[in-house]
């Protein structure tokens, strides 16, 4: 309510004002466009859920997203129907004043007085504003059950009570309103509806009983064909959210049991992947085996596999759906970059191609042009493993550098490098801008793995040294400062520091893999680099270098069969030259050696260039 322009009482208000009849019809029809404009100026834009009470621990339930224009429910067309008398009509604006002026309390009295009286919606939803405005849960909650008693059909009484509720924390009380809710939801909403309820009670801070209350309010919708999956899908993830991961699945499951074709238990299931959870990864093949399965989520499945360095199932399922549906740009750049990084550079730039016709093709605005600036990065960086330098920094030239400054100035750094000229490019990188604590990092990462591949060992220690003295806790940094001590010959200190390393960050499989490596290659401590490497193998039990390790150092302590077994597999999961390297000394060992010189001549085609590989070659005197 804009403020009153004169300083006059409201009882002097009244007293000087006798209006007619024709005045009072006028004059209630005026206030209730006014209170009603009131109430619109306090509430979010459409689509955003109401404000919470300030003081509110949880956020509260949105009205769910029409399928269609709704047509007016009897009670709006109660409220619609309601007059105001003068009495009431004063009564209400003597109620909007007095809280506006400080008196919020007096306020919301009279609003709701007058709401019972006049069986108005608008009025019962002002009250609700005002007790929340004033930070008075309990009040704005009477108002709103006062509604609901009031319009019993009331959808949007029905919402309020539930919001304050769960704005309160009193989620035990939320179980039968949020039941009539649902019911009251037509089918088409549901999806929507299940969403906010996820989302909001998992926002409660006692998430078993918000997913227990919950699972209570579904049980109609948990045993209908129609809606099971969806309402499944809900209880598993505040299940989920609860810390309860094996109910969260046992949820997923019964989803997909009820409805194979719905796509929530599948997408629940994703982000219940995990190897000790071996039913998960099941249920969402189940779900691709469907000609109709959503594109989306076997990207998401491809997504999952990559994060668990299953590369080759990932580039296995990006590659049946880029048969499938080619016409989608977002699985062509997910396969080039899979391609690209296990140095398959002809399929990758292939694929990369795909992705960069179809992008560019699209409106500015799609999402799908997204991944641009990614794909000219990695078209680059192929250019460059062929020393075709000209293209690789072509393609530079054609990301929007206002987007991705730096990632532009350090693949120009690498082009530079590769070139022989390291301390341009070394350069480069210092001139290049700090943002902020992440920039500089990556910044010194770079410098230092320019120096590293250029075999600037000494110089690359002493920037890692430097850099560890700032953040001595950085472990990252001590890893690489490991690494670079193991190329420098001082072996005592890579100990130390992946010691060290292990001490800071018990579950760094990186760490214990390196120590237990090291030691294998060396052929000292044998015992103690396969322990070493088996706890690697325990905290990544799907990462192909840490198989190899272990093929490795299973080698060295004469286990053949072993050794080949588990380096066969590696290999097969991930062609790396120096996974190559290791099963083709092993095959070489058991006779077997066109099969060695053909893994050999596979990895070299990949990376001639590896370390590993050719320290093997020559050791073993091969010359492919």
């Amino acid at each position: 309510m804009p403020p009153v322009a004169h300083k006059k009482k409201p009882w002097l208000i009244m007293s000087s004002m006798t209006p007619s009849p024709r005045r009072l019809r006028l004059a209630a029809a005026i206030s209730l466009v006014f209170i009603a404009f009131a109430a619109q100026a306090q509430q979010p834009p459409v689509g955003t859920p109401p404000a919470a009470a300030p003081t509110s621990p949880a956020p509260i339930i949105e009205p769910t997203r029409p399928a269609v224009e709704a047509k007016p429910s009897v009670a709006d067309a109660e409220g619609k129907a309601s007059a105001l008398t003068a009495e009431l009509f004063y009564e209400v604006l003597i109620g909007e004043i007095t809280a506006r002026s400080g008196d919020p309390g007096a306020g919301y009295a009279l609003v709701l007085d007058a709401a019972r009286r006049t069986r108005d919606g608008t009025l019962f939803q002002r009250a609700v504003e005002i007790a929340l405005q004033s930070r008075s849960g309990d009040a704005a909650l009477a108002a709103a059950r006062a509604w609901q008693e009031t319009l019993p059909n009331s959808r949007e009484a029905r919402r309020f009570e539930l919001q304050i509720l769960i704005a309160l924390n009193r989620i035990a009380e939320t179980a039968e309103p949020l039941r009539a809710e649902i019911a009251a939801t037509p089918l088409p909403e549901r999806p929507f509806l299940m969403a906010v309820i996820a989302r909001n009670y998992g926002r409660a801070s006692d998430k078993k009983l918000a997913a227990s209350v919950v699972e209570q309010a579904l049980v109609d919708d948990l045993k209908n064909p129609l809606t099971a999956g969806l309402a499944w899908t809900t209880v598993g993830r505040l299940r989920l959210g609860a810390g309860d991961s094996t109910g969260a699945l046992e949820a997923a499951l019964q989803g997909q049991a009820a409805d194979p074709a719905s796509d929530g238990p599948p997408l629940l299931a994703l982000e219940l992947m995990d190897p000790d959870r071996p039913l998960a990864e099941p249920l969402v093949k189940r779900y691709l085996a469907s000609p109709k399965a959503l594109p989306e989520l076997r990207i998401a499945y491809a997504r999952e596999l990559m994060q668990a360095r299953r590369y080759a199932d990932a580039t296995a399922e990006l590659s049946a759906l880029t048969t499938a549906q080619p016409a989608l740009p977002g699985p062509w750049i997910l396969l080039g970059s899979l391609q690209a990084q296990s140095r398959q550079d002809a399929a990758a730039e292939t694929s990369l191609q795909r992705y960069i016709a179809l992008a560019t093709a699209l409106p500015e605005d799609n999402e799908g042009r997204r991944g641009l600036t990614q794909a000219y990065l990695l078209m680059s960086q192929l250019a460059e493993r062929r020393k075709n330098f000209v293209d690789a920094e072509a393609w530079l030239a054609r990301v929007d550098t206002s987007e991705e400054p730096v990632a532009v100035q350090l693949r120009r750094a690498g082009l530079l490098a590769r070139q022989g000229k390291v301390q341009q490019a070394r350069e480069l990188l210092r001139a290049l801008p700090e943002r902020n604590a992440e920039e500089a990092k990556q910044k010194d990462q770079a410098e230092i793995q320019l120096l590293r591949d250029a075999k600037q060992y000494q110089a690359a220690y002493d920037l890692l040294a430097k850099a560890s003295l700032a953040a001595p806790q950085d472990t990252d940094l001590i890893y690489d400062q490991a690494m670079v001590a193991e190329k420098l010959n001082r072996l005592d200190e890579m100990e130390r520091l992946l010691r060290r390393l292990i001490e800071l960050k018990p579950d760094n499989q990186n760490a214990y893999n390196a120590l237990g490596y090291s030691f294998a290659d060396r052929k000292v401590r044998l015992e103690e680099a396969r322990t070493l490497i088996r706890k690697a193998v325990q905290l990544a039990p799907q990462d192909p270098f840490i198989a190899d390790s272990l093929g490795w150092v299973e080698f060295r302590l004469g286990n053949g069969a072993e050794a080949r077994q588990i380096l066969e597999t590696a290999y097969k999961r991930r062609p790396d030259p120096e996974i190559g390297a290791h099963l083709g000394e092993v095959l070489w060992a058991a006779g077997d050696r066109d099969r060695a010189l053909a893994v050999w001549r596979e990895s070299s085609l990949i990376d001639s260039e590896n370390e590993t590989l050719q320290e093997t070659l020559k050791r073993l005197r091969i010359k492919l």
